[in-house]
């Protein structure tokens, strides 16, 4: 205890604290000292909940059950925050309409989600002498989306990567799954 109590003088920087106690009432600005004391008879913890305050705001608390319901609200915070995920789908520039049709319908599916979709288009051989015809491919997918009443935003306009020409579609509105 008096090893502890030594290196606890060792640290301290601030002659008073406002201090907070184990029931969370104010005690007002009290010494350094008296405060480690009110913390040791209790039994519990002096914790520094304010280090930029002036004077440091100071709570006596138990520190484990503390840095539980710390843990437990990180969890909870991160158990309701949503992913966006990045779906892709691939398509060639000789695409009937059907399969066109149906692949969009997959777009629709995932803007629907909440998710951004990677339109690809993929062009083998001498596919890629007419690039055009992928463009051409891209607009009438944004046309179905449009003619569908999908809410949507072009992340990034169609572009040439090597054989892939690619755009990106996110959700306008942010839907939940239900």
């Amino acid at each position: 205890m008096a090893a502890k109590k030594q290196r606890l003088n060792n640290q301290i920087r601030v002659p008073e604290v406002r201090l907070i106690d184990d029931q969370g009432e104010q005690r007002g600005v009290v010494p350094i000292q008296e405060a480690l004391t009110l913390a040791a008879d209790t039994g519990l913890d002096l914790v520094e909940v304010s280090p930029n305050a002036n004077p440091p705001v100071c709570k006596i608390l138990d520190y484990g059950k503390f840095k539980y319901e710390q843990e437990k609200k990180m969890r909870e915070a991160k158990k309701k925050q949503t992913q966006v995920k990045l779906k892709e789908i691939r398509m060639q520039p000789k695409i009937e309409k059907h399969d066109l049709q149906f692949k969009t319908k997959h777009v629709i599916e995932f803007l629907s989600e909440g998710n951004k979709v990677k339109v690809t288009i993929r062009f083998r051989g001498r596919e890629l002498a007419h690039t055009e015809l992928g463009r051409v491919v891209l607009d009438k997918v944004l046309v179905i989306l449009d003619e569908n009443d999908v809410g949507y935003a072009l992340d990034r306009n169609p572009v040439m990567e090597g054989r892939f020409m690619s755009m990106i579609v996110s959700s306008a509105k942010k839907t939940k799954k239900q």
